[in-house]
């Protein structure tokens, strides 16, 4: 997620109190992504439906944790 920020997500990781809610955001997608993956790979059963609904809120984890980033990167002028 978000690999061109690579560099301000591990600066964040080295403060990982004050960031606190970004990782939990950041394992949330991540652990969404591999859910999908397996769904569509056919390891796990899960209708079109239940997919598109993981999807969605693996987007909107994806467009706050974006947020974050970016106000972060701008107060430590990264």
């Amino acid at each position: 997620m978000l690999h061109e920020y690579r560099d301000v997500i591990t600066h964040m990781k080295q403060n990982e109190a004050a960031n606190a809610h970004f990782l939990r955001i950041f394992d949330k997608h991540n652990a969404l992504d591999d859910q999908i993956t397996k769904a569509e790979n056919g390891e796990v059963p899960m209708t079109d439906l239940e997919i598109e609904k993981l999807k969605k809120e693996k987007l909107l984890l994806k467009d706050e944790a974006y947020g974050i980033l970016i106000k972060y990167k701008k107060e430590h002028n990264l």
